[in-house]
Formats: C-alpha cells, sequence, structure tokens
C-alpha cells in the first residue's frame, strides 16, 4: 500500500472499515470465490470489489449483504456485518477538520486513533502528539503561512485534539525518538521552548510514554533522514504500517521488509541515548532557555 500526497478527497477509512474491508477479502477467498466471481454477484467491476476490500470507498449495505450471501454466509453473519458496516461508514472525528485537514493526512490520523502502538522519529520538530499550544502555533505558522487566523487556528485545534488518545483508558503506547537539533531549533522563542519541554519532560513519566532524544554526540546514524511513524494494530487483520513523508510526498508503507527496515532503525536510535540521559538533556536545555 503507498498513497501520495496527491491522493483523493478526504474522507479517510476509519480502522473499523478497513478491518471489515480484510475481513470481506478473506471471506471471498474462503468461499474460493474470484474478484470477477464477486463482480458478477454485484453487477459491478473487478475494481469496485478490490476497492471494497481495501476500504477506497464505504461499505454500501447492500452490497455487503449481497457479497456475503454469494460467500455462503448464514443470515446472523449477515446482520452483524452490516450493523458494522453501518458503524464504520460514520465519519471519524476529524472529518469536521476537512477544511483545514490535507487528504494526504487524513489517513494518518485514522491509522493513529485506532493503533495501539506507535513509533515515531522526528529529526526536525517535537512530535504532534506532544506539542504545546504556542509551539504548535509556531510550526504550522511555519508550514502553512498563507494561512489566516481562524484556519491557523483550526489547525492547532486538530492537532491538539489529536492528543486525547494520550488520554484515554486504552490509551496506545507511544514510542518517540527525537534528534537533539529539535530542541536546538528555537520555536516561538525562548518562553515558547520552556513550555514545550516542560510538557516533555512531563509525558516522558506516562507510563504508557517513552521518549528518547539522540544526542549530537551519537554522530551519523541509520536513521538519520526522513521523519516516519509505525503503527500497529490489535486487530490480527490488520497489518503493521509505517507512515513516511518527504517534502513532495507521503506513503503508508504494509510491505514486510519496508515495515522491519524502519522498526530496526528506530530500534538502533533508542541504543544511542537512554531514558535517563534524554531528561538530563531535557533539563540541561530548559536552562538554556531560562
Amino acid at each position: 500500500m503507498s498513497e501520495a500526497r496527491s491522493s483523493s478527497g478526504t474522507g479517510a477509512p476509519t480502522v473499523l472499515r478497513m478491518i471489515l474491508g480484510r475481513r470481506l477479502q478473506e471471506r471471498r477467498q474462503q468461499a474460493g470465490a474470484t474478484l470477477e466471481q464477486a463482480a458478477t454477484a454485484l453487477r459491478v467491476t473487478p475494481l469496485t470489489i478490490r476497492r471494497l476490500e481495501k476500504a477506497e470507498v464505504a461499505l454500501r449495505p447492500l452490497y455487503v449483504e449481497k457479497l456475503l450471501e454469494t460467500y455462503g454466509a448464514d443470515r446472523q453473519e449477515i446482520d452483524e456485518f452490516v450493523a458494522l458496516a453501518d458503524q464504520a461508514n460514520e465519519p471519524g472525528w476529524w472529518y469536521a477538520y476537512r477544511d483545514v485537514l490535507p487528504s494526504w493526512f487524513s489517513a494518518y490520523v485514522s491509522l493513529e486513533t485506532g493503533a495501539k502502538t506507535l513509533r515515531t522519529y522526528e529529526p526536525h520538530y517535537v512530535t504532534g502528539l506532544l506539542q504545546t499550544w504556542d509551539y504548535a502555533r509556531g510550526v504550522l505558522r511555519g508550514g502553512f503561512p498563507n494561512d489566516d487566523d481562524e484556519e491557523l487556528r483550526r489547525r492547532i485545534d486538530l492537532r491538539l485534539r489529536r492528543q486525547i488518545l494520550l488520554e484515554r483508558a486504552d490509551a496506545p503506547t507511544l514510542w518517540v525518538v527525537m534528534e537533539e537539533a529539535v530542541l536546538h531549533r528555537v520555536v516561538g522563542g525562548p518562553e515558547v521552548m520552556r513550555e514545550q519541554i516542560d510538557k516533555l519532560l512531563e509525558v516522558s513519566e506516562l507510563p504508557h510514554v517513552s521518549l528518547d532524544i539522540v544526542p549530537f554526540a551519537a554522530g551519523a546514524h541509520v536513521g538519520a533522514c526522513a521523519p516516519f511513524t509505525y503503527f500497529r494494530f490489535e486487530e490480527p487483520e490488520l497489518p503493521d504500517i509505517v507512515y513516511s513523508e518527504i517534502l513532495s510526498a507521503s506513503m503508508y508503507l504494509d510491505q514486510r521488509s519496508d515495515v522491519v527496515a524502519h522498526l530496526e532503525a528506530h530500534n538502533r536510535m533508542s541504543l544511542l541515548t537512554s531514558s535517563a540521559d534524554s531528561k538530563a538533556l531535557l533539563t540541561r536545555m530548559r536552562k538554556e532557555y531560562s
């Protein structure tokens, strides 16, 4: 799976829709039906069936019911699946921010909301899930210089709304690796940086958050490249996914070799520092901004 920033629409599928798409594919394969046979049952093209299975389009209840009948499902299974499909078709909370949410990033928010484990590497800025309001304002103002005040406010609101997932009872595990350069890049001025570092020190004490800061002294290393995020899900239907971006494109990768390469890079970078050293570095940098 690979999606560029030019992908159409902001209606990114919810994780539940992705799961149901995978289940439809598995049910078809268990029944021994081809894409062409499934398409014939619905009087659509095989591409439509593939898009349903990949959660690229909404799961229309009539389509789902007819497909499951074709695959030999009983009435109870069909009714339960259709009910879940109705639920999966409801837009995610981020849909309310579609006016300021780039289409290429809406899928990221969906994955982030449904993940059990998040691993992030960030060489440039504090990762969005840990930013303060003022720090986020500085970063987003730099990234979207043509925004008016209202558009900028909504972008900040969206970023902070994402952070609620860390407060949930079932909060995901978050493991962040950042470069020391992040702390030297002054965003918003010394006061904003002090507040941001205070937040990093605070969240680093949470049992489900790990924060590693790779010092300059580590020199060249395997991860000194573009930022990326690794997602793992509790549901077995979904593979591990890596999101990576450069200036002109973003990609969602689920090929095993790609995922393993990023996971190994994250592991190696985390070994270049320790929790204690990272906290000491944060404390020292906070003093420099006093």
